[in-house]
Parts: structure tokens; C-alpha cells; sequence
């Protein structure tokens, strides 16, 4: 898709990519409801693959100003830009910072592929993750230097993008 719309004389288009995202709003993702909803209750958080390998997660309120700069900007167009992400760690550091802001330990299911693909028998949504395991089975590192170097890197703390996650999820989904 991405090779055609770059392909296109007469479309302007400019193409913005993150990770794996997280933050208000965000349901459906790897670090989505099925994740914060369960630590905020107290429950198991499923995870997926190796929780201490590096891995990238993307703040959607970053990955949607990175867009809104995209294409304010006639010399972004026609390419693909890797947007600014907070600095990458391992998953598991990343829910302990979850667990500090919570206050309290969050007990952890990490489903490696085989389980996935089990799963996904039973769940379409499962199905499909299938063939992005190795996001989760080797260091996952997406790297934005372009895009920081042309437009800066204003990529949200990942300690103040959980505060604001965790905030969302109590307001919109604990109800």
C-alpha cells in the first residue's frame, strides 16, 4: 500500500509509522485494555512474547502530532518517517513503571507464538497477530533519528505517557 500511494504522481501523500501503541483511546493494541484494564483491577495482564527483550512502544498522542507535523510540511511529503517514540526498553520495565503508578505489583501472562497460534482458533483478532510475533520473539527497535533530526524529538516521557494512560483508563473504562 505504501508503494503504491508513494508511486502516485497525482496523490500527495506523506507516511507516518510508529510501534506498537498506547495511551487514552487505545483498546486494541498489545498495551490496549486487555492490558491496563486487568493491572488497574487488580487481575493478571496478559502480555505477548519475551517481556525483557527491547521494545518500542509509541505514545498515540505522539504518533498523532508527529502525523499533524507531517503534513504541514512540503518537504515531507512522498516519504515514510519513522515518528519520535520515548527512549525504547524492555516491556517489563515499562510495566513496572505501570506498577509504580498504580501501587501495587501487576502479575504478568506472557503468551509466546505457539500460544497465539492456539488462541487464534478461537479469536480473529489473535489470528492476526500471529504473523507479527517477531515484534515480540527478538529486540524490537523502531528508530526516528530522521524524523528528530528534520523535526525534533518531542516524544512524550514514558513515565508522563503512562500517568495520562492510567488516568484515561480509570475515567473512560472502569466505570
Amino acid at each position: 500500500m505504501a508503494e503504491l500511494l508513494l508511486s502516485e504522481a497525482d496523490v500527495r501523500v506523506v507516511i507516518g509509522r510508529g510501534s506498537d501503541f498506547y495511551g487514552p483511546l487505545v483498546t486494541h493494541s498489545a498495551l490496549g485494555e486487555s492490558f491496563f484494564k486487568a493491572a488497574l483491577s487488580g487481575k493478571p495482564a496478559n502480555l505477548l512474547g519475551n517481556v525483557d527483550l527491547p521494545h518500542t512502544y509509541t505514545y498515540i498522542k505522539d504518533f498523532a502530532g508527529a502525523l499533524v507535523k507531517l503534513s504541514d510540511h512540503e518537504d515531507a511529503l512522498g516519504q515514510v518517517w519513522h515518528v519520535p517514540n520515548a527512549p525504547t526498553m524492555t516491556t517489563r520495565q515499562l510495566v513496572s513503571m505501570v506498577e509504580q503508578h498504580i501501587g501495587r505489583p501487576i502479575k504478568i501472562r506472557a503468551v509466546g507464538k505457539s500460544m497465539v497460534a492456539l488462541l487464534g482458533v478461537f479469536n480473529p483478532m489473535l489470528r492476526e497477530v500471529k504473523e507479527m510475533m517477531y515484534e515480540w520473539e527478538q529486540p524490537y527497535i523502531v528508530e526516528h533519528k530522521r524524523y528528530a533530526e528534520r523535526f525534533g524529538d518531542d516524544s512524550t516521557p514514558h513515565d508522563m505517557a503512562i500517568k495520562e494512560t492510567i488516568e484515561w483508563y480509570r475515567e473512560h473504562v472502569m466505570v
